[in-house]
């Protein structure tokens, strides 16, 4: 089957699942969760194979078991630290698959890296310097997840410089936007409620998946 027609599907359902949730209908959308996720996991499977194939859908199955354990957070505190540990191994497979793919250019301009790296740096220390004294015993587990997801965004942020575009742009925005959704999880739930937290994390981690999915499968087609 045609991969294109499952991210069209991933676009539809998506839409309808934020739409639900924005009007606040969340106890419906709970039952659509966990149908989001399998679209793109389809479209990437059906897509030629390529080296790093294996390694993104390793990605995105875990970032499908992290969802459905969340979904059970408020019954036992459990469900969120295994949901944790499940986007965790996700975010090191795909900093895997950006280690891993081509590097068709090579002009990673020093300077340019440099100013990210130490943005990346600087987010890192902010984000843990707010949420340290409200973690309690989830201090180690966040300050582990907070590091592997700057690294994912660094091994993003250097494919942007040696690998075609428009892929390297649209991957380095997804994983942009990825990191903000689990910020925006993270101060929600260890800082300060955020109004609409749910639409603003699910609206985020949704794109970033498909931004990043779509653009490895498509930058691998050009080889």
């Amino acid at each position: 089957m045609n991969q294109k027609l499952f991210f069209k599907g991933y676009i539809v359902i998506s839409s309808i699942y934020l739409i639900l949730v924005l009007f606040g209908l969340e106890n419906t959308a709970w039952f659509l969760k966990p149908v989001l996720l399998p679209f793109l996991i389809l479209g990437v499977y059906c897509a030629p194979h390529f080296t790093t194939k294996r390694l993104l859908l390793v990605g995105l199955i875990l970032s499908w078991l992290g969802d459905i354990l969340l979904l059970f957070e408020e019954v036992k505190n459990i469900y969120f630290i295994l949901g944790l540990l499940s986007f965790l191994v996700a975010h090191i497979s795909y900093t895997l698959v950006f280690k891993k793919q081509k590097e068709n250019l090579n002009h990673k301009k020093e300077l340019l890296y440099g100013i990210g790296l130490t943005i990346i740096v600087v987010y890192l220390i902010t984000l843990l310097t707010l949420l340290f004294p409200t973690l309690a015993d989830l201090k180690i587990p966040v300050i582990i997840y907070s590091i592997v997801i700057s690294v994912m965004l660094l091994f993003a942020f250097k494919g942007y410089f040696v690998w075609k575009s428009p892929e390297n742009k649209i991957i380095l925005v997804g994983a942009i936007i990825f990191v903000a959704s689990d910020s925006i999880l993270a101060i929600d739930k260890f800082y300060e409620p955020i109004e609409k937290a749910t639409f603003w994390i699910m609206s985020t981690y949704l794109i970033a998946q498909y931004l990043i999915s779509t653009s490895i499968v498509d930058l691998n087609k050009k080889k």
